[in-house]
């Protein structure tokens, strides 16, 4: 992807480029930058990043090449570099739920960019996974796509499709930027009943 060496159908990069990403080495379970900037926003009881999201870097060309490269397949490798790096057994949520996109965006994509991500940590954990407990309810241009004074107004932007309570939810998202969306759809969660979150992102900004 990065060097031009050909490499497997089954690996992104190459072991050089693999060593050029920039890993956030946070720790499930224990305080991390992420976590600090979602206490901000909303209670949270665990969070993890899996790479940072510098500007020209590698690890924001995979996730951009995720999202609007039509290669939903590196969900699946990122969800593995993952489960390298955490165990949801030591403080296992009672489901993971992912970030809806409209039905407009779905349908121009293609596929939700967590999906497959979400499903692998599901097969690797044995936490169910719900893609339908949220619903966005209106359809606006991309966040990486906005400039950051314009990542805003997302209130009102989700609401719960089933009802959930007592529940320890873990949420699924590929990028925190400002953290607006993912406050978003904590407190959706987190105002429906007794429940606690967790949030997992591919990469932090």
């Amino acid at each position: 992807m990065e060097c031009g060496k050909i490499i497997s159908a089954d690996e992104l990069v190459c072991e050089l480029c693999f060593d050029q990403i920039n890993f956030t080495h946070h720790e499930f379970g224990k305080n991390n930058l992420l976590k600090e900037r979602c206490k901000l926003l909303f209670p949270v009881e665990n969070a993890f990043a899996l790479m940072q999201f510098e500007k020209e870097s590698l690890s924001r060309r995979i996730v951009h090449s995720l999202k609007y490269g039509n290669r939903e397949k590196v969900g699946k490798i990122l969800a593995n570099w993952t489960s390298d790096r955490i165990d949801l057994t030591k403080d296992k949520p009672d489901l993971i739920t992912t970030v809806p996109l409209h039905p407009k965006k779905l349908k121009e994509r293609g596929y939700n960019q967590l999906h497959l991500f979400a499903d692998t940590l599901q097969e690797k954990f044995k936490v169910p996974c719900n893609h339908e407990l949220l619903k966005r309810n209106s359809y606006k241009k991309a966040q990486a796509k906005k400039s950051k004074k314009d990542r805003t107004g997302t209130e009102n932007l989700f609401c719960l499709k089933e009802e959930i309570s007592n529940a320890q939810v873990l949420i699924i998202d590929d990028v925190f930027t400002t953290g607006n969306t993912m406050s978003s759809v904590a407190w959706e969660i987190l105002k429906a009943g007794n429940n606690k979150v967790s949030v997992l992102v591919m990469a932090m900004d």
